[in-house]
Formats: structure tokens, C-alpha cells, sequence
């Protein structure tokens, strides 16, 4: 069993404590509804009953078609009482508070009468024991023994693990083979245990359209500079670069990007440290370029693997690198190495943002759609 001690920082930390709202869930996971039918879905990061990811499967057990729903939380979640408490259904005994539980779903059905289910019903089949809700043994940290038991049971893995976790949740869950729709910050597009796997079409990004930018957030963060009040009256973080990570095929992974721009040598120029050239917009990639092309970050939000191939990344021990700039050269050597460079025409050397090396698989084909398009807007 791994040791605790980082989920445990992670969970007691006011800085990475963001909990995911159901419109953002909802949003999402339109997307894959074709890939739930049959299967087991876990949520290993959610406390059961405070959870949006757990009121969202379990509200949506039967159209979904689920065969069974866990959840598990490593401690009470700091938003209680947004829902219907945990505490409501195991009794509310102070012993309880700030253990981790274990849900288990297997059948939702209109257990009061009124016509509907809601999470009333939920906790009443709870109650009845015709569905599990239980104390877990261990401390409900994911790559405990028990946990990696239920993980191992699971088909598919929802939640919005803590971000400052991500590189281990997802080793965990790359590791044990499992299929995947998790939230993160996108910069970890870029962290070395990451990249590889989307380059290698292992992880990609989801749907995203939007992506989520507001968080549930304990109140004990009222004074962060990014907090403010929903619609709702509920404090909410708000943030700009949070994606949906997903290992699950979906409609928008195969759309073939629309490229009307042609290869120049004047608008694009060729860097100095690798043998590529500088596409600064994602919507400038030229259709008819055989070669290496540096794009932004953000290509990966419309990344087709039937289209292009991503090659690399542009950093300091990327073996696409064709020139290493040393101290003696140049004093800022060492930004200049992380960067892809551009010799201007003064002679001076500028450096991009880092870029995404890709290549257009069918070059050829692209100028054809692009013919199409232009003899479609003449028309």
C-alpha cells in the first residue's frame, strides 16, 4: 500500500479542496452515455451523498443503464449539507464524523411514492440495506489495498481528483488499465508522465465544450481572490484552464480539423533549434506542410489521430532538438533551451511558448477539403 501522507496534505489543504458542479457534470457526460450501459462505474474521490458525481450516476442509474455505482471518499467533504448529509442515513453519530465510507449502488427505484427519484430514495434504499453503504476499513486513500480492490472491480472511473494528485491518480489508474473521465488542470497536458501518454493516444482530452470554470469551495476560502457567489449563493472558485481528461472514444476526437491557410515560407517561419516551423494560432496550421510543425498547447482541445501526429514537445530534453545553446553563448541559455527559437531578421533570437510538435498525416487530402471549402464559399 502506498503511504497516505500526500492525500492527506491534499485533503486537508484549502487550496485543493474544488468540488464539481452538476451542470458541469451533466454538460459533459452527455457525451458518453453509449459507454455506460452494463457497466460498473466508480467514483473514488467523492464523498457518497455530497458528491455531484455520485448524485449525477445515481439519479441517472436506470437511463443509464448502469449495472452497478461505488463511491468512496477519503473524509467528509468541508461542503456538507448542500445535498442530504451522509450523516442523515448512518445516523449521525459524531464516531462517524470525518471517516471514509464506501457506497454501493445496484438498484434505484421511486421508494416513497411520489412519482420521481431523488436522493430521499437513494438514502431510504441505503437504509434498507438494499443497497451498501458501509465504513471502509482503511483510511479511503485510492491506492489503499481496499480501494485498488474496488478500482479493480470498476469499468469506467469518474471523479475530480485533487489536482495537486493527478500525476499518481492517473499512474493508478493507467497502471490497473481502467477507462477514464477525470477533471485536471490543464497544464498537466504538459507534465512529463502525462504528455507521453497523449502522445502515444493512451489519455486525450474530452469534450470540454465548455469546460467547467467554477468550483464549489468550502467556505473557509471566502478570502482567495478568485471566490465569488453563484446564482445560487453558493461560493464558487472560478478558474480558466480546467479540461476533462478521458481515455473513452467520442464523437469530437474524430472530427477532421478544417484547415484554409497554405504553407509560406514568410508566414512561417522555420526555427533554429528544431527542424520545424512556428504555427503561433492553431487555426493558421497550414493543409499542405509535410514536415514538423509547432502548435500551442491548446491544439490538444482538437488533436484527430487520424488526422495528425504528435511527435513531441518542445523542452529542454526533447530529442527533436537540433541546437543546445550553452553559458558561454548566450546569457539567457537556459530559457532559450526550454523554448523553441526564432532568429529574426535583426539577428536576434525570440522564443515561443512552449509548442507542440505535430504532423499532417495526409497532407495531400487536406488540400483537397480545403479546395472543396473554397469552391463551396464561391458558390
Amino acid at each position: 500500500m502506498a503511504g497516505n501522507s500526500s492525500l492527506n496534505a491534499a485533503a486537508h489543504d484549502k487550496n485543493d479542496e474544488f468540488y464539481t458542479r452538476l451542470a458541469d457534470i451533466e454538460k459533459e457526460l452527455r457525451h458518453y452515455r453509449k459507454h455506460f450501459k452494463g457497466v460498473t462505474v466508480l467514483c473514488n474521490c467523492d464523498d457518497p451523498f455530497e458528491s455531484n458525481f455520485f448524485k449525477y450516476f445515481v439519479l441517472n442509474f436506470n437511463r443509464l443503464g448502469l449495472k452497478k455505482l461505488i463511491a468512496t471518499c477519503y473524509v467528509t467533504s468541508p461542503i456538507a449539507g448542500q445535498h442530504l448529509s451522509l450523516f442523515d442515513v448512518m445516523g449521525g453519530e459524531d464516531k462517524q464524523r470525518n471517516k471514509p465510507y464506501k457506497a454501493v449502488v445496484t438498484k434505484v427505484y421511486d421508494v416513497t411514492g411520489d412519482g420521481g427519484i431523488d436522493m430521499f430514495d437513494v438514502a431510504e434504499l441505503f437504509k434498507s440495506h438494499e443497497n451498501e453503504l458501509v465504513e471502509l476499513d482503511g483510511d479511503g486513500d485510492f491506492r489503499s489495498e481496499e480501494c485498488l480492490a474496488l478500482l479493480d472491480e470498476a469499468d469506467i472511473v469518474v471523479t475530480n481528483p485533487p489536482f495537486s494528485l493527478f500525476r499518481e491518480y492517473v499512474a493508478v489508474l493507467v497502471e490497473h488499465k481502467k477507462k477514464f473521465i477525470i477533471i485536471g488542470n490543464q497544464n498537466a497536458t504538459k507534465y512529463k508522465e502525462i504528455f507521453p501518454l497523449m502522445m502515444g493516444n493512451e489519455i486525450w482530452l474530452g469534450n470540454n465544450n465548455p469546460a467547467p470554470k467554477l468550483f464549489y469551495v468550502p467556505s473557509e476560502k471566502s478570502e482567495r481572490k478568485n471566490i465569488k457567489v453563484d446564482e445560487d449563493g453558493k461560493l464558487v472558485a472560478s478558474f480558466g484552464n480546467i479540461c476533462w481528461f478521458t481515455n473513452l472514444d467520442i464523437k469530437k476526437r474524430h472530427e477532421t480539423m478544417i484547415l484554409v491557410k497554405r504553407y509560406l515560407s514568410d508566414e512561417y517561419p522555420t526555427y533554429e533549434n528544431y527542424d520545424a516551423i512556428e504555427v503561433s494560432k492553431v487555426s493558421d496550421i497550414p493543409c499542405d506542410y509535410e514536415g514538423l510543425m509547432g502548435v500551442p498547447i491548446t491544439y490538444l482541445g482538437q488533436h484527430n489521430p487520424e488526422q495528425f501526429e504528435i511527435a513531441g514537445l518542445s523542452d529542454r530534453d526533447c530529442p527533436l532538438k537540433t541546437k543546445v545553446y550553452t553559458k558561454a553563448e548566450y546569457a539567457n541559455y537556459s530559457d532559450l533551451n526550454r523554448c523553441c527559437v526564432i532568429r529574426q531578421n535583426d539577428g536576434t533570437l525570440k522564443s515561443t511558448y512552449m509548442r507542440i510538435f505535430i504532423r499532417n498525416k495526409h497532407p495531400e487530402q487536406s488540400k483537397v477539403v480545403q479546395q472543396q471549402c473554397i469552391s463551396k464559399s464561391a458558390r
